[in-house]
């Protein structure tokens, strides 16, 4: 119900400040004898040109954001518990396969679509959370576009792999009492522009499929520390991602913005010169670029020309009151320097529900509890809001599906973390020739 009055005042909001506004500005003119019903009634006199622009403009993202919330919910969410097989053979590119087929963007085919049903990406969560010790992997995502065609690809990718719906979501075992819990929470998202890739397994050399025991896995060092948690703490990762597409008036935006292949070809002009006009010649002993930039300009093509998403991870450590270990935080934002590439790109803390000057930001502390509060909530309902309203660093960044399963994917056995439990026997169907009676 919350959100339903939030939704109705906001909607209402705007056309009452809007006229108590101008009541506030006659009577403070009114003070000082200044009479200006002339120029009002200039003013209401033309109000059939201007206020259809002005409400326009007041009223269209209220009602854009009231029917995508019904499309949302109109979905519905599912929370899918993703037990580990025994043995995993392929490389990180099963789980880039995955995320690739259950890319759906909801593009609207007309306007009814977008403006009446809401059409519109959904965002979809993936998750790797640690509760007391015990190491899980999560999906959170809309059961009636996502959920099915999620698990078939899994169980189609990953022999053995057992894909369970939960009931209650593990999320709501943790309810905000100061009193009873203790949390920090970070948005981390790509520190530079988001067309310059991460570190992805292609470049660790995992597509080449090397022996389990020669394999490097970048999700190790976060794996091991998550399963070092104490009874008392729970260990949250969140990755949030939303299908990335064009947007424009038939997609319910006012703005026309294109999809980032365009912004990845100007990066690589600049790189050689061609956004100056200037032509780079080659010859054997003066090459035109570095080997870096070559591997630059490589993986900015081969990023921009996969499937991406939009993307924000949040990550929460809570513990319960009086049991707040600091030392446990570093080394899991720390995991995500494994796919840091120094002068490329890397994924770093951009917010915190913390301040850098707690006695003059937050001397009571109020502020710093509300923050919490909200984040808790915004987690369980995977929902994800720029806190950043100075420099909006903690923007979601786009990631395509390639650097998304270098984060995210089913680990090999070279993970022997003890915590980190797999499904105890592999499941075979029974065969299709048996006999019957």
């Amino acid at each position: 119900m919350g959100d339903f009055f939030k939704t109705v005042f906001g909607a209402f909001a705007g056309p009452i400040f809007l006229f108590v506004g101008i009541g506030v500005m006659f009577y403070s003119f009114s003070l000082f004898d200044i009479d200006i019903r002339p120029n009002l009634s200039v003013v209401f006199a033309l109000s059939p040109i201007w206020l259809p622009f002005v409400l326009f403009y007041i009223v269209f993202e209220q009602w854009k954001y009231y029917t995508q919330a019904k499309f949302v919910y109109d979905n519905g969410r599912t929370t899918l518990r993703i037990k580990l097989p025994q043995e995993v053979l392929k490389s990180p590119e099963a789980m880039e396969s995955v995320l690739a087929q259950i890319h759906t963007p909801n593009s609207p085919d007309n306007l009814q679509q977008t403006y009446i049903d809401g059409r519109h990406p959904l965002i979809s969560s993936l998750e790797i959370v640690s509760i007391g010790g015990e190491v899980r992997f999560y999906a959170n995502v809309p059961t009636k576009k996502v959920k099915n065609s999620l698990e078939a690809q899994l169980y189609a990718q990953y022999p053995g792999i057992e894909v369970v719906e939960e009931k209650i979501d593990y999320a709501a075992e943790v309810v905000w009492d100061p009193k009873k819990w203790d949390m920090i929470s970070f948005h981390l998202t790509k520190k530079g522009d988001d067309v310059y890739p991460i570190k992805t397994y292609i470049d660790y050399g995992m597509d080449k499929l090397p022996k389990e025991e020669l394999k490097f896995e970048p999700m190790a060092p976060m794996l091991e520390h998550l399963g070092k948690a104490k009874p008392s703490e729970r260990l949250w990762i969140q990755i949030l991602m939303k299908p990335h597409a064009k947007q424009d008036f038939k997609s319910g935006s006012l703005k026309a913005t294109g999809t980032w292949e365009t912004k990845g070809k100007a990066e690589v002009d600049k790189i050689m010169g061609r956004d100056k006009g200037i032509a780079l010649e080659e010859t054997d002993n003066r090459p035109a670029l570095t080997m870096a930039e070559r591997d630059t300009i490589a993986a900015i093509e081969r990023n921009t020309g996969k499937y991406a998403y939009e993307v924000a991870i949040r990550a929460m450590y809570i513990a319960e009151a009086g049991k707040f270990d600091p030392e446990m935080i570093s080394p899991m934002l720390r995991s995500f320097s494994q796919n840091d590439i120094i002068g490329r790109n890397g994924i770093g803390v951009r917010w915190r529900t913390d301040f850098d000057y707690n006695f003059f930001s937050d001397y009571s502390g109020r502020r710093k509890i509300a923050m919490k509060k909200r984040e808790l909530e915004e987690y369980k309902k995977r929902y994800y809001y720029r806190s950043d309203a100075k420099n909006f660093a903690d923007t979601p960044k786009i990631m395509s599906v390639e650097e998304l399963a270098t984060i995210f994917h089913i680990p090999g056995t070279s993970v022997v973390t003890p915590t980190l439990t797999r499904v105890e026997s592999t499941r075979k169907e029974a065969p299709a020739n048996l006999p019957i009676g």
